[in-house]
C-alpha cells in the first residue's frame, strides 16, 4: 500500500495534529507498514510537484494524504483512512 502525504508524517502542536501524520499514525497503529511517497507541494502551488500531480490524477484533487490500498481502492483524507486502517486492520 501506498500513503501519499505532504514533506512527512510528523507531528505538529495545531489542534488535531498534522492530517498526514494522523493518516500514517492509524495505518501502523492498525498494524500496516504503508509506503510513504512524498507529494511535496504546497495548496496555494498545489500541481508543480510529480507527487502532486499523481495525486490530482488519482482522485481528481490535489490534496493529500491519499491511501492506495494494495487492491487498488483509493481512500482520501486523515478520518477516512484512519476509519479503514480500523476497519481493515493487518
Amino acid at each position: 500500500m501506498k500513503l501519499y502525504v505532504c514533506w512527512g508524517t510528523f507531528h505538529t502542536p495545531r489542534p488535531g495534529g498534522h492530517p498526514c501524520g494522523n493518516a500514517y499514525d492509524a495505518l501502523r497503529e492498525a498494524g500496516h507498514d504503508p509506503e510513504v511517497i512524498k507529494a511535496y507541494g504546497l495548496a496555494p502551488l498545489p500541481d508543480l510537484t510529480s507527487g502532486r500531480r499523481e495525486v490530482k490524477r488519482l482522485t481528481g484533487k490535489s490534496w493529500v494524504p491519499v491511501l492506495v490500498t494494495d487492491d487498488g481502492e483509493i481512500i482520501n483524507e486523515s478520518k477516512s483512512i484512519a476509519a479503514w486502517a480500523e476497519a481493515n486492520p493487518a
